[in-house]
């Protein structure tokens, strides 16, 4: 796969309100944000502040009530549903929570369904996330299938499947949430590696604090709004 060209992402006064009852909450309140090619971005904030949406957005799941999110200049707020689908499967990385693991297939088979749905040959396929399993430290899990893993090796397989198609950004949502402090070391490494040598933008949702040992800049958003001042890198806690 050739290399990708560098990658701009950026949030323009985005603002999501959803009705509950009689009340309108606003999820996302006015963020405008950029992240710049080689930027690894990480964005903290408690439960309901607005990040999951946030990233649902820039992922063109759901439609913002106004503003845009562009890639290199192009809102993918307004894809159609097609092209919504081909920038999610070619050009995004999306990094979840959720496990969603096919039980009959080994983790390789299972890291790299996207290179399939892509069109990749199995064998170039298979090579390519095998190493990318290594340098998250499943090199002894190749041929296991999910029930043989530990929920955070499982994660680990989600991550480099989102990865093993060279996205031009990758949003993550508390990818580290199941590991343990040296897997999330890894996988903070692996993000930092990708992003920084292929030029792409990424955006991490996280309430880890070793995170800010690898990214360019933190925020904090509280309420759906980017806090006063983040503009400028927030200092984060240590850890207890």
């Amino acid at each position: 796969m050739p290399a990708a060209a560098s990658t701009t992402l950026e949030f323009r006064d985005v603002v999501k309100e959803y009705r509950t009852g009689v009340e309108t909450v606003r999820a996302v309140n006015d963020v405008s944000l950029q992240i710049d090619p080689g930027e690894l971005v990480a964005l903290f904030g408690p439960s309901g502040s607005g990040k999951s949406t946030l990233l649902m957005i820039a992922a063109a799941v759901l439609a913002p009530d106004s503003g845009g999110v562009y890639v290199n200049g192009r809102d993918v707020t307004g894809l159609s549903s097609r092209e919504a689908a081909a920038y999610r499967m070619r050009e995004l990385g999306f990094i979840s929570q959720a496990i969603d693991l096919l039980e009959g297939a080994n983790a390789v088979t299972n890291a790299a369904l996207k290179l399939y749905g892509l069109g990749m040959r199995v064998g170039p396929a298979n090579r390519r996330v095998a190493k990318m399993l290594e340098a998250v430290g499943l090199g002894e899990r190749l041929k296991h299938r999910p029930h043989e893993m530990s929920m955070g090796e499982r994660q680990r397989v989600m991550i480099v499947r989102a990865l093993s198609t060279e996205p031009r950004v990758v949003l993550a949502d508390e990818p580290t949430g199941a590991l343990d402090s040296e897997r999330t070391s890894e996988v903070l490494e692996l993000l930092r590696t990708v992003t920084t040598e292929r030029q792409i933008a990424t955006l991490l949702v996280t309430h880890d604090p070793q995170a800010a040992a690898y990214v360019d800049r933190l925020y904090t958003l509280r309420d759906g709004a980017l806090a006063p001042g983040a503009q400028q890198p927030i200092p984060v806690p240590t850890a207890p």
